[in-house]
């Protein structure tokens, strides 16, 4: 197998140096260039046509946000945003970025190792597999139904990972104040589930913050998992349910975990649940969504043409956890419909 191409955009010489002298030990990659700012990258891009883009958002002469909203229509290409902690990182991936990672104050070269080994590493090797043709703002039919049931105990839960950020907002965006309550686990870096949170919150109908333990899952409200070492639990507290935050260690490789969420839906909430396992890789949400529709729950799976990577989702339906699968833009409708027959 061909070693993955990468270029690297970064207006910090020694950041740039040190991450191609860290990515290059890896035998399967190949750093095929460096730039200090767009035009640069341009012209690397054009030279070398590498598979992986690596991407600082704050650069010199343009903008790495502006450079991908000129960039991808035109070559489209699997970039990863490396950022401090802002929300400018989601400008970017709505703009057409696979995923993105937190840039780490540089207190150590054996801390610096850590995070390029473990974290940016393993985001360049899944943004190489990312179908970039999928990364578009979806458009949806503006009438996804309501909610014609007077069931008052009901729940959605939603899971994702690369390419959940556009992925969310394009299922929570169609969902109106009579939804029921939503608890949702995206793959994120802490720190940055708090402003997605607020972004959603601004452009949704529904009422979107990070969880804290102790929040009622109530209807027309969402609630996201904070990134870290904390996983969210979904609770039964007298007729409704609550969510618990609770530090464990990582489950598939992440935490907060999409089966964790899944798992206790299916305890807490079992029939009276819809749970829906949208684009990213691996398996997290797999067993958990099986957990569910064997509880009783309805669930729904993101389609490969959609997903940005057909990865999760790909899982789930393969186990047999998946009772519908759907378009992104058919989603919301897809859970008005099932929520209205329960």
């Amino acid at each position: 197998m061909n070693p993955i191409k990468v270029l690297v955009v970064d207006d910090s010489i020694v950041f740039r140096e040190l991450l191609v002298q860290s990515l290059s030990r890896d035998p399967s990659i190949r750093v095929v260039g460096t730039a200090k700012d767009p035009f640069e990258a341009r012209d690397a891009i054009l030279k070398y046509h590498p598979d992986v883009m690596t991407l600082d958002v704050e650069l010199p002469r343009m903008s790495g946000i502006e450079f991908l909203r000129k960039l991808m229509p035109q070559y489209p290409l699997p970039v990863v945003v490396i950022s401090a902690l802002s929300d400018k990182v989601f400008d970017a991936m709505n703009a057409g970025a696979v995923d993105f990672v937190a840039k780490p104050a540089i207190v150590s070269r054996s801390q610096l190792e850590d995070f390029i080994q473990n974290e940016l590493l393993v985001k360049i090797k899944i943004a190489s597999t990312a179908k970039i043709s999928n990364i578009k703002k979806a458009v949806a039919d503006t009438d996804n139904g309501h909610l014609t049931t007077a069931h008052k105990n009901l729940i959605v839960a939603i899971g994702a990972s690369t390419g959940g950020t556009e992925a969310i907002f394009s299922v929570v965006k169609d969902y109106g104040v009579d939804i029921p309550g939503i608890v949702i686990v995206q793959h994120m870096p802490p720190g940055f589930t708090q402003m997605y949170a607020k972004r959603l919150d601004n452009e949704c109908r529904v009422h979107v913050k990070e969880a804290q333990t102790g929040d009622r899952v109530i209807p027309g409200h969402v609630l996201i998992a904070p990134g870290g070492d904390r996983h969210m639990h979904l609770v039964k507290v007298g007729e409704g349910y609550q969510v618990e935050i609770k530090p464990g260690p990582k489950v598939n490789g992440h935490c907060p975990s999409v089966d964790v969420l899944f798992d206790s839906v299916a305890k807490a909430a079992r029939s009276n649940a819809v749970g829906i396992i949208l684009t990213g890789m691996g398996g997290d949400g797999a067993k958990g969504l099986l957990a569910m529709r064997r509880a009783g729950a309805r669930t729904i799976g993101q389609d490969e043409s959609t997903c940005v990577v057909y990865g999760m989702p790909k899982v789930a339906y393969d186990i047999g956890a998946v009772e519908y699968q759907e378009k992104l833009t058919d989603i919301a409708k897809r859970t008005y419909a099932v929520l209205n027959k329960m």
